[in-house]
């Protein structure tokens, strides 16, 4: 770690020290050190090899024509049961218990965030732990999906759906407000793990009025030229110091 990251690191400390009402907006970055795969990332879901682009068989068109096809792929690269918290969802779970965090925004489906400890959370793309049955309405775990083969039924017969956003589908509205409230109430936001390439959950950051935004990531966002401070580097080496 250079000095200029190791300075940084300690004002991050010191803003963290002084305020009781933070904020942080995460993407798929704080959950790689997790062993999830960043969509976006040279060895992400993007760029490996399928019949059809990923981006095209987690829409809710190809859902609705090719359940079959989606299943397979949702079992094989989205679900990741043994997945445990790394440092950065820990962290933030002990900053919650401080008093010092008031809730988290995520764009993750993977829920460590709880599996952590954490309790405020919004999912705006909702979670892979969660699964509902399309004709009843019936609620299911993780393992109706892992454990079913083809397209996941209901007792009723209908088909079970995972309670994610998918491509072409609309984020949920009380998600929305409870994210925006975070984000524009609070004292310090922290952005981290992520491009800031997904719209809308990235135009949310725009509710924030304060003038401590924090952003850490490894690679550069459009939000760079915003941010009071500046941080890159991977979250797992800037929150094992926190």
């Amino acid at each position: 770690m250079n000095e200029e990251t190791d300075r940084k690191i300690k004002q991050f400390e010191d803003i963290i020290r002084q305020s009781d009402n933070i904020v942080f907006f995460g993407g798929a970055g704080v959950s790689t050190e997790s062993g999830i795969p960043d969509f976006r990332s040279p060895d992400g879901l993007y760029n490996q090899k399928y019949k059809y682009p990923p981006e095209e068989i987690i829409s809710h068109s190809f859902y609705e024509s090719n359940s079959e096809e989606f299943f397979r792929f949702y079992r094989d690269r989205m679900l990741y049961p043994d997945a445990k918290p790394s440092t950065t969802h820990l962290v933030l779970a002990r900053l919650e218990k401080e008093g010092k965090l008031r809730g988290i925004v995520t764009q993750n489906i993977d829920g460590l965030h709880q599996k952590a400890g954490s309790k405020n959370v919004v999912e705006l793309h909702g979670s892979v732990l969660r699964n509902y049955c399309e004709r009843c309405g019936k609620f299911y775990g993780i393992d109706a999906i892992l454990n079913s083969t083809g397209v996941p039924r209901c007792d009723c017969g209908g088909r079970i759906k995972p309670d994610v956003v998918l491509y072409e589908e609309s984020l949920d509205m009380d998600n929305i407000t409870k994210a925006i409230r975070l984000i524009s109430e609070a004292d310090v936001l922290v952005v981290g793990g992520t491009s800031l390439g997904v719209y809308p959950a990235a135009g949310m950051i725009d509710y924030y009025k304060g003038n401590k935004l924090v952003l850490i990531n490894k690679s550069a966002t459009p939000y760079d030229g915003r941010a009071d401070l500046l941080i890159h580097a991977p979250l797992g080496e800037v929150f094992g110091r926190i």
